[in-house]
């Protein structure tokens, strides 16, 4: 029960944040979107900064979930972190995007935060540099450094991201271009695009 209440306020947390962003999210707000009453949310969170940074961590896990590919073949590990962070938001109206990018806007402000972005940061590049370093080893890709092929992509994928937010961007051109660049880099392209 515990953790479904927690789980439940977790996902009020993402709609509040969506409808209402950072600066105008309250905990009654949070509340609003949930079964629950603003007590109830205090009695797990005493704060809305303790709340954030759980909210944080569950979005975090989520993403490695995703990102999760136990395959051997770096060619499919590669095409897996870019199905997952190209996937398209759930509903068009979804503005996910923009309360996560109100988040990272705190991050120069709040230690945890940062923490939190600098994590997901260190996995993506992790999950390209491996999955390249690797692909060298088998023979699949040209000798590069992975970590500098790394590099590049989620920086890419940070750029693109924020084109999409403010300029309302696909994200479908920035797939593209990182495609471009690990088959220029690589000699190798995934097999499926968006």
């Amino acid at each position: 029960m515990e953790t479904e209440s927690i789980e439940e306020i977790l996902e009020a947390t993402r709609s509040a944040l969506c409808e209402h962003g950072y600066a105008d999210l309250t905990m009654q707000r949070i509340a609003d979107e949930s079964s629950m009453t603003s007590a109830a949310i205090h009695y797990h969170f005493d704060t809305k900064e303790d709340l954030l940074n759980a909210f944080l961590d569950y979005f975090i896990d989520e993403f490695e979930r995703q990102l999760a590919c136990e395959n051997d073949d770096p060619r499919e590990r590669l095409e897996t972190f870019l199905s997952v962070v190209f996937t398209p938001a759930e509903s068009p109206d979804d503005d996910f995007a923009i309360a996560l990018m109100e988040l990272k806007s705190q991050a120069p402000h709040h230690d945890t935060y940062r923490e939190r972005f600098v994590a997901v940061d260190e996995r993506m590049r992790a999950t390209v540099a491996e999955a390249v370093r690797d692909g060298i080893e088998a023979g699949h890709f040209e000798a590069v450094d992975p970590d500098e092929i790394a590099l590049f992509v989620v920086t890419t994928i940070n750029g693109g991201y924020v084109r999409e937010v403010v300029l309302r961007e696909s994200q479908a051109d920035t797939r593209r271009l990182i495609e471009a660049y690990l088959e220029q880099r690589l000699g190798w392209a995934p097999e499926v695009s968006t």
